[in-house]
């Protein structure tokens, strides 16, 4: 049987691990939980909940499979940051399942989406139907980001007796200096049309920016790695 005393070194040195590995690994850890993370957590506390009762395992065996398994998620880290082509693999990408108004029901079925939850889903972002939404995007957490259409804006344009006009989605064509060839294609731009938008706010190369959008009648957001 396990003793107290052992119980509680086990409890303290695993929640002080833990609070140290948490602290290393950032914040991303707790504030946008992905599929990898959830089972990282789930993992995590098995370790340390099975030790505490296993008179078998003594403490610096715990702290031997934490810290390989904060080496293995900063690995998985430092790839994604640093091979871009992986961060779909490891983080997943957005997904659009409303555009232009319209439900894209295959990307719903993808996701094992139905129609009950994407409606739950607006309702926590303050939107009770889904003709009020122009784009929807079902982010990596599980949670959905809302572009609504231009008469269902907060205050309601329509009660202003404004004129409509198209609601537009942003495109990235740069992301850590490397552009996005997918989303050039997608809009019908090529490197030529990229590039001379890009020279036309003083940027020569794409290396020198960390991020670029465009959207249809407000032009292009640059921001270089010097802002």
């Amino acid at each position: 049987m396990v003793s107290f005393g052992e119980i509680a070194l086990k409890v303290i040195v695993g929640f002080i691990a833990l609070f140290l590995l948490t602290k290393i690994l950032g914040r991303t850890q707790i504030s946008q939980i992905t599929p990898f993370d959830f089972i990282s957590s789930l993992v995590l506390g098995e370790l340390v909940g099975s030790a505490v009762f296993d008179k078998e395992v003594k403490v610096i065996q715990v702290l031997f499979a934490l810290a390989l398994w904060g080496i293995l998620v900063l690995l998985i880290e430092y790839t994604t940051q640093k091979v871009k082509s992986t961060r779909g693999f490891f983080e997943g990408k957005p997904v659009m399942v409303i555009h232009e108004g319209k439900i894209i029901r295959e990307n719903l079925r993808k996701h094992k989406l139905d129609i009950n939850q994407l409606q739950q889903l607006l309702r926590g972002k303050g939107v009770f139907s889904i003709r009020e939404v122009e784009f929807a995007l079902l982010e990596m957490d599980g949670s959905v980001s809302v572009l609504n259409k231009f008469n269902y804006g907060q205050p309601e344009r329509q009660d202003l007796q404004l004129t409509p006009k198209s609601v537009n989605l942003s495109v990235t064509l740069v992301n850590d200096g490397e552009i996005v060839y997918d989303n050039l294609r997608e809009l019908g731009f090529d490197e030529k049309w990229l590039m001379n938008q890009l020279k036309s706010q003083g940027y020569t190369q794409t290396k020198d920016i960390f991020y670029a959008e465009w959207e249809k009648d407000e032009g292009m957001f640059i921001q270089g790695f010097n802002a």
